[in-house]
């Protein structure tokens, strides 16, 4: 019974996102770019985070605690750091040396910005939206009910990892999907590894990961 309602509560939150996701997709497609520029600043910030409504409704039903997706009160200032340290770190390895060697391009995310607003925009999106969602679903919800089930870290991490990369396949390539897989991998490991690395630093670190290919756009191309 048990394993009945955790494998319920995984596909009501996890569908609620993917249906969430083509309607966001779809509605920044048809829809956003003919709103006021304040209207859709809001609103992209907004539509991302409504992607965890169905798995934070399953968190409170199921009366699950922040402690269980591996947040805690203890040390903020340090899994700060670790996030910060671990989007550095990334960046560098993953998409700064593309741009190094002229290859920027398969990096390019089309944000090329001319005013010292939009990167502060940006940074406020890529960590309070599009990370904050994505390590709440991922590495939070869907972690904590694949470990419940399978009482195993491996097969919850390479499982949710595969997942996160899955997502991102109605935006993206299958390309995309390996490197998101593995990025996902790698964010599990070190939260595995890490002392005081918890989802706050994944958080963290993911979206400091994201601004920072923004950033590399506006200076090398």
């Amino acid at each position: 019974m048990k394993k009945k309602k955790l494998v319920l509560e995984s596909v009501i939150g996890i569908g609620w996102s993917i249906l969430t996701l083509w309607g966001v997709l779809w509605f920044n497609r048809f829809v956003l770019m003919n709103l006021p520029l304040l209207s859709r600043m809001a609103l992209s910030i907004v539509l991302y985070l409504y992607m965890a409504a169905g798995p934070l409704l399953v968190m409170v039903l199921a009366k699950d605690t922040w402690t269980d997706y591996l947040f805690s009160r203890e040390k903020i200032g340090a899994q700060i750091l670790i996030g910060i340290g671990i989007g550095i770190v990334l960046s560098m390895v993953l998409t700064l040396p593309l741009f190094l060697t002229g290859h920027g391009e398969w990096s390019d995310n089309g944000k090329h910005y001319a005013f010292l607003w939009q990167f502060l925009y940006e940074i406020v999106y890529c960590v309070g939206a599009v990370a904050l969602t994505e390590e709440f679903i991922f590495r939070g919800f869907l972690y904590q009910k694949l470990h419940a089930l399978s009482g195993s870290h491996l097969a919850a991490i390479l499982v949710s990892s595969l997942a996160f990369g899955l997502f991102h396949i109605f935006g993206g390539s299958l390309v995309q999907v390996v490197m998101t897989s593995l990025i996902g991998l790698a964010l599990c490991l070190v939260r595995h590894k890490v002392k005081n690395c918890t989802t706050l630093s994944l958080i963290v670190g993911h979206g400091v990961y994201d601004f920072l290919i923004t950033v590399w756009v506006n200076v090398f191309l």
